[in-house]
C-alpha cells in the first residue's frame, strides 16, 4: 500500500479551536472594517452548501452540519449566534466559543427586532449575494435600518492569514495532496471515475475533512478533456487514452479550504493539451514572480493569463481567487481588480484554458501564498501530466513531516 493509503491521522484536536489572541485579531479586523464603512453591527451568514459555511465558523467556531446560521457582531459588546429553531439538535452547539445561542422560529424576524431594540442604523451583511435565506432577507429589509452589502469588505478584512491560520492551510494542503496520490494509486484503465474519487474521499474523511469536500472531474477522450465539470461517472470504464482532471477542493480539520488538481492519462496527450501544458509552465513561473506583496490582483491576472492568450486559448473560468474558511473569497484574480496583494494572502489559482469550440481544456489548480518577494505554491507536486506509473512520495513529502 502507498504512503497516502497508510498515512497516520494528523488530527490531534478535531475542533482546531483558535487561541484567544487569534479570536481577538479576527474581531478587531472585522470591527476595523465596520468602522471604516460606518456600520453599527455586522451580520455574517453561513449555510451547509460546501464552502459557504466558513464565515460563521471564522467568527464563532461553530461547524454547520445542516441548514444555516448567523453570527451577529456589534461594534461593541459580545457577539451572538442565531439558528433556526429546527436546527437545535443539528450540530454541536457547544462547539464554538460564543455563549448561549439564540434559536428563533424566524431568524430574520428575531434579528430585525433585536436590532430595532438596539437602535442600529446601519447593518453590514455578509452573504447577501449567495448565502442568506430569502425569508430572512425579507424580514431584515423591513427593518428601520440600512442594509450594507459587506461581502467584499469582510473578505478583505480576513484575507491576510495569521501564522495560526497558515499552519492550518498547510495541513489542508497536505491532506489534499494525499488525496491526489490516492487517486494516482487507484488509477487504472477499466476502473470508473467514481472508484478513483472514492479513493481520495476515503483519505479525506480519515484525515478530518468531514463534510468539507467538493470534488469534480473534467474528462474526455483521446488525451483531451472537455471543459465541463462533472460528477464522477459510476458506470463507464476509464479507457487508457482518456484524460482525467480531478478537481480536489477540501478543507482540513481547521476549516481552511485549498484546491489542487493534476491531469491523468495512460495514453498520449492531445495536441492542444500539450500546448496548454507549455502555457501552464510559463504561467507557473509568472505566478511565482507576480504573487508578491504590493502587486495588484489585476497585475497577477495579466501575467499568468498571457501565456494562454499568446497561444489562442481563452480562459473559461476565473483565473484565481482568495480562499480561506469560505471557499471563494474576495478578491478574485481578474481584469481590473486593483486590490493590492499583501504578504500572507492565500489564493487558489486555476487558469481554465479552453480550445476553440470547447474541444479540449486544461485546468490545473494550485493554492499559493503571497510572499514578500515572490509567491509560494503550497504543494510540491510537479506541474505535469501523470500516467499512474510515477513513484509515490514518502509520507514526509505528503505531509511536510507532520
Amino acid at each position: 500500500m502507498s504512503d497516502a493509503a497508510t498515512a497516520p491521522n494528523t488530527v490531534s484536536d478535531p475542533a482546531r479551536t483558535p487561541s484567544a489572541g487569534e479570536v481577538a485579531r479576527r474581531y478587531a479586523n472585522a470591527r476595523a472594517a465596520m468602522a471604516e464603512h460606518g456600520v453599527d453591527a455586522l451580520l455574517v451568514s453561513g449555510n451547509e452548501y460546501s464552502g459557504f459555511e466558513g464565515a460563521v465558523r471564522y467568527l464563532s467556531g461553530f461547524r454547520i452540519v445542516h441548514r444555516y446560521a448567523y453570527v451577529l457582531l456589534p461594534a461593541q459588546g459580545e457577539p451572538t449566534t442565531i439558528f433556526p429553531s429546527e436546527a437545535r439538535w443539528v450540530g454541536d452547539h457547544a462547539d464554538g466559543w460564543i455563549g448561549e445561542p439564540v434559536f428563533a422560529e424566524h431568524p430574520g424576524a428575531w434579528i430585525r427586532d433585536h436590532l430595532r431594540s438596539q437602535k442600529v442604523k446601519r447593518l453590514a451583511v455578509y452573504g447577501l449575494d449567495y448565502i442568506m435565506a430569502v425569508r430572512d432577507y425579507r424580514a431584515l429589509a423591513q427593518g428601520p435600518f440600512e442594509l450594507v452589502d459587506f461581502d467584499v469588505a469582510f473578505d478583505l478584512s480576513r484575507a491576510v492569514k495569521s501564522d495560526e491560520e497558515l499552519a492550518l492551510v498547510r495541513e489542508s494542503m497536505a491532506i489534499n495532496v494525499a488525496g491526489f496520490w490516492a487517486v494516482h494509486e487507484a488509477y487504472e484503465p477499466g476502473r470508473t471515475q467514481a472508484e478513483l474519487m472514492a479513493a481520495a474521499e476515503a483519505v479525506f474523511a480519515r484525515l478530518g475533512t468531514g463534510r468539507q469536500t467538493m470534488d469534480m472531474v473534467l474528462w474526455g477522450r483521446s488525451g483531451s478533456a472537455t471543459p465541463e465539470f462533472r460528477i464522477p461517472d459510476q458506470q463507464t470504464p476509464i479507457a487508457a487514452e482518456d484524460l482525467l482532471l480531478y478537481s480536489l477542493e477540501v478543507a482540513g480539520p481547521g476549516g481552511h479550504w485549498v484546491e489542487f488538481s493534476r491531469p491523468l492519462t495512460r495514453g498520449a496527450a492531445g495536441t492542444d493539451t500539450l500546448r496548454m501544458l507549455e502555457a501552464y509552465e510559463e504561467y507557473y513561473a509568472a505566478a511565482r514572480a507576480s504573487m508578491r506583496a504590493g502587486a495588484s490582483a489585476h497585475d497577477v491576472h495579466r501575467a499568468v493569463s498571457a501565456p494562454f492568450g499568446a497561444r489562442g486559448y481563452p480562459l473559461g473560468h476565473v483565473t484565481g481567487h482568495s480562499i480561506g474558511m469560505t471557499m471563494i473569497e474576495h478578491p478574485k484574480v481578474g481584469e481590473g481588480v486593483d486590490v493590492e496583494l499583501r504578504e500572507g494572502m492565500i489564493f487558489s489559482m486555476h487558469p481554465h484554458a479552453i480550445a476553440g469550440g470547447g474541444t479540449a481544456c486544461l485546468y490545473m489548480q494550485d493554492t499559493w501564498c503571497v510572499g514578500a518577494q515572490a509567491g509560494e505554491p503550497l504543494a510540491s507536486v510537479p506541474l505535469a501530466i501523470f500516467d499512474g506509473h510515477e513513484p509515490r512520495p514518502t509520507l514526509d513529502h505528503i505531509t511536510g513531516g507532520t
